[in-house]
């Protein structure tokens, strides 16, 4: 199973693992990109990251290796947009500003997984392979 439950993300977090989601098409026909949301647990408190990349046709499908979308950016840790005390905030604080949603988290690694799939569909638009919608980013 690819996705977490509720309380498998909340497990993960506490044990020190991050999490992530992966958010679909970004840019635009001159520089398509793709973006990620990551939660990653840091020192007692849990960060939220947007990431986005460039979509450069990848041998690997490793998102972390690809360059940032925007030229002027460092694609080093992605853009910080909360923290939290709790892994429930922190993922209430991602889904709010990211459209991230409650039942597509997974474990760190897999939106990868989430990309490959995203290419082999010939990148569609739209919705997701799986025919869901992309989600709407509050001003990313």
């Amino acid at each position: 199973m690819r996705y977490l439950s509720e309380p498998f993300a909340f497990d993960a977090l506490k044990r020190g693992r991050a999490v992530e989601q992966f958010l679909g098409p970004a840019g635009n026909s001159d520089r398509p990109g793709v973006c990620y949301v990551e939660v990653r647990p840091a020192r007692g408190v849990y960060t939220v990251y947007f990431h986005a990349v460039l979509d450069s046709d990848p041998q690997t499908y490793d998102l972390e290796s690809l360059p940032p979308l925007l030229d002027d950016e460092e694609e080093d840790f992605g853009l910080l947009l909360a923290s939290a005390d709790d892994p429930a905030s922190a993922l209430e604080a991602a889904e709010s500003r990211t459209g991230a949603t409650r039942q597509r988290w997974a474990n760190q690694g897999m939106a990868d997984h989430e990309y490959q799939d995203y290419v082999q569909a010939g990148r569609p638009a739209g919705a997701a392979p799986d025919g869901r919608p992309w989600p709407a980013r509050q001003g990313l």
